[in-house]
């Protein structure tokens, strides 16, 4: 198959976002594929340089460049600007690469737009990963919002109880099917030995969605004070209120700087022990399902992952080298467990991460529902 994958690299220049898209290609790819990366938000980029949204492209468009030709992908993909201008590949080498494609897949609204080349793509596909945020969006009926959405022949959604009974959030005429972020295995097995702390890579706020749902910070206050509870250490990498988490207890550093690139990203979970993931509370009080495309490169790279369980208990193991909680009596049992068979644990995440999220099997699930 041809497929036109759209995603959001250049808006958001950080190495967790860029591997999502990236793992998306380089599955594709694996399975025979011929893949195009196409970013068309309508939207400016954010340059970290200047840390503000840029109305020049050039910092993004390099990022992109940097990030996909290592993998023979550099002639592989085109960015339109806010003013409509390519960079990249052309506009008529975008064209020339739909007029015959078969699928067009966007992940995250890599792509708000349905330019004639898209709508010609026989097949498409959204993949949401934002659940119970993006179905609260669209019940609130804004007219192109939900128009386009009704446009893709195929809904998919990291949220697992999306459209269930287990899940209230509304999901009106709109067929929503589960998936998982898919993961290139071999990029994330790792001969370096573990760290001794729990980390994790987080946004204490988001500035989407604001007047939808609640955020990363409403959770994690209920767990403010585990430092205090374990002699185990912590380490965020955070955009958040360092001085109060320090205070805590919790060592911080920057997000950006674990996350300029895809390599500083995965060595910040290499050289990690295990991670301590808290969701974001829309995710965790809709019981959505949702389960973090971050938390299955822990897992992928043979660490533990202890994380909030949102409701994907019921769709993934839980117990060895995934565990779930809910409070924070759980967490501290869940970092004993760890901890008191470090091994059993780390063998389990990788298996579950064979199990579950390897590219191969959720992407050939995904393209077997796509074009029944």
């Amino acid at each position: 198959m041809k497929i036109l994958f759209a995603g959001i690299i250049a808006r958001y220049p950080f190495g967790g976002v860029t591997w999502c898209s990236l793992m998306y290609l380089l599955g594709l790819r694996a399975l025979g594929h011929e893949v195009f990366y196409i970013e068309d938000t309508g939207e400016c980029v954010y340059d970290p340089v200047q840390n503000a949204v840029s109305t020049d492209p050039s910092y993004g468009t390099s990022y992109i460049h940097q990030a996909l030709e290592p993998f023979g992908l550099g002639d592989r993909w085109a960015f339109v600007n806010y003013d409509g201008t390519y960079h990249g590949r052309t506009a008529d080498d975008v064209k020339r690469f739909c007029a015959d494609a078969d699928l067009f897949l966007n992940l995250s609204g890599g792509s708000w737009f349905w330019r004639d080349e898209y709508a010609r793509i026989p097949l498409s596909a959204f993949i949401d990963s934002d659940p119970t945020f993006t179905q609260l969006a669209i019940a609130k009926a804004e007219p192109w919002y939900v128009a386009f959405f009704e446009r893709f022949t195929h809904l998919f959604t990291f949220g697992a109880n999306i459209g269930t009974p287990a899940c209230a959030v509304p999901v009106g005429r709109f067929k929503w099917r589960k998936t998982w972020q898919p993961v290139t295995l071999d990029a994330w097995q790792t001969e370096c030995p573990a760290g001794d702390r729990f980390t994790s890579v987080m946004t204490w706020q988001i500035e989407s969605f604001t007047d939808v749902g609640g955020n990363k910070d409403q959770e994690f206050v209920r767990f403010i004070d585990l430092p205090s509870r374990t002699a185990q250490p912590f380490e965020l990498a955070i955009n958040g209120p360092q001085t109060l988490l320090r205070e805590h207890g919790w060592s911080t550093v920057d997000a950006m700087s674990v996350s300029r690139n895809l390599w500083d990203y995965r060595n910040f979970i290499h050289r990690s022990k295990a991670e301590f993931g808290v969701a974001k509370h829309t995710y965790v009080s809709s019981r959505s399902g949702w389960f973090s495309d971050r938390t299955e490169c822990y897992l992928a790279s043979g660490r533990p992952a202890l994380v909030q369980d949102t409701g994907w208990s019921a769709h993934l193991p839980s117990g060895a080298g995934l565990l779930a909680f809910s409070n924070p009596e759980q967490a501290l049992d869940g970092i004993a467990r760890i901890n008191g068979d470090y091994p059993r644990h780390a063998r389990q995440a990788a298996a579950i991460a064979r199990e579950h999220f390897a590219a191969d099997r959720v992407l050939g699930r995904l393209l077997d529902e796509v074009t029944a």
